[in-house]
């Protein structure tokens, strides 16, 4: 049996919630959580502690939707946002160990029928700078780029491949390599590149060589919930509204995915949070870990942020955060202590943010105090 797909076998504490073990305490994480979402004000606040052997504890409180009832549950789904980017990257390092292209790989040989019409600073971009935000790439492509694409263009892959093709025509704003510019862009490019590799859209890559493998059951794309109803929790705008509506097309364009759109419970993002602390047997190898986890410069690694002189994490901390302006995610690491801590919730803006800097403080409190 192949060393990824002992993963489950040999780990069967990263089924859902991880088992007893992640019901325990699950108390106390509502009693550190019920204050911060009363202060900050956002409707629903979920946080989990995570180990290589996954969810150790975890909690919910709250409401999925501002003005009801209906309370939110540790089963419910989490937009991701820009947390989607460590997951394009995973898939982009699983190519690699396929032997499918490497970290320098250039965008003049991924797409050799296309790079005559790209400008010489756009074909020598490589895969690492697509991944750590040195591509020279704007934030975003050009709102009437999109436009024009997705109306020209049904299939996602294709849409992705004529953006990328226009994105190029407009050039970099720096030669590749040479300084940080965080880029949505260049992820949706990663994505490309994926799909040109394959031949298979990036989010059916996603749900087989990520997803599938890590038994990440019920991860999907875009908004959350069955339009009109209650059953996920409900988007809310940056001063706390509900939004008018729900559901998968309340997000960002699709064709952006590779950049942030996945949506999970915490139990299952902490599978993936909990195959990167574990070493191996993972679905990468370790190597392959550590080269996603080392700065490439301005503190920025492959798919996540480098910060030092962090005490609860032994000095040294990776993190995310993640936010369509709907809800807001944060994932805090800490690779030399074996754990990090996770945490969602349904309204953007700072208040949310600020609401996930109290959750994940408040669960490496609690965490350090069970040691």
């Amino acid at each position: 049996m192949d060393a990824r797909a002992r993963i489950r076998v040999l780990l069967p504490g990263l089924a859902f919630g991880g088992g007893l073990l992640a019901r325990a305490r699950d108390s106390e994480v509502v009693r550190a959580l019920d204050p911060i979402r009363t202060r900050h004000r956002v409707p629903a606040l979920g946080a989990a502690l995570v180990t290589g052997r996954g969810v150790i504890t975890q909690g919910v409180v709250g409401v999925r939707k501002a003005g009801t009832n209906v309370p939110a549950t540790i089963a419910d789904k989490g937009h991701l946002g820009s947390n989607t980017k460590a997951m394009t990257a995973v898939l982009l390092a699983r190519l690699i160990e396929r032997g499918k292209l490497d970290w320098e790989t250039t965008l003049e040989k991924i797409f050799p029928d296309l790079a005559p019409a790209f400008p010489q600073d756009f074909r020598n971009i490589t895969v690492t700078h697509l991944l750590s935000h040195r591509a020279g790439l704007p934030g975003t492509p050009d709102w009437t780029d999109y436009e024009e694409v997705i109306r020209t263009f049904q299939s996602l892959p294709r849409q992705r491949l004529e953006l990328m093709k226009k994105t190029a025509a407009r050039g970099v704003g720096s030669p590749p390599g040479e300084r940080y510019q965080y880029s949505s862009a260049g992820y949706m490019i990663a994505g490309a590149v994926a799909e040109r590799l394959t031949g298979r859209a990036w989010e059916d890559l996603l749900r087989d060589m990520v997803f599938k493998p890590l038994g990440m059951n019920g991860c999907g794309f875009g908004g959350t919930g069955t339009l009109g109803k209650i059953d996920q929790p409900w988007p809310h705008t940056v001063s706390g509204e509900a939004t008018p509506t729900n559901g998968p097309a309340v997000d960002n364009p699709r064709i952006l995915a590779p950049a942030g759109s996945v949506h999970c419970s915490l139990g299952d993002w902490a599978k993936f949070i909990a195959d990167a602390l574990r070493g191996e047997p993972a679905l990468l190898k370790r190597d392959s870990y550590r080269r996603l986890h080392l700065s490439q410069g301005d503190d920025c690694a492959l798919g996540w942020f480098v910060v030092s002189g962090e005490a609860w994490a032994d000095g040294i901390a990776l993190q995310h955060y993640g936010t369509n302006r709907k809800n807001f995610a944060l994932v805090r690491m800490a690779p030399r202590r074996g754990f990090a801590v996770l945490a969602v919730t349904n309204r953007g803006g700072d208040e949310a943010k600020s609401a996930l800097d109290d959750a994940s403080a408040a669960l490496v409190q609690l965490y350090d105090s069970r040691r």
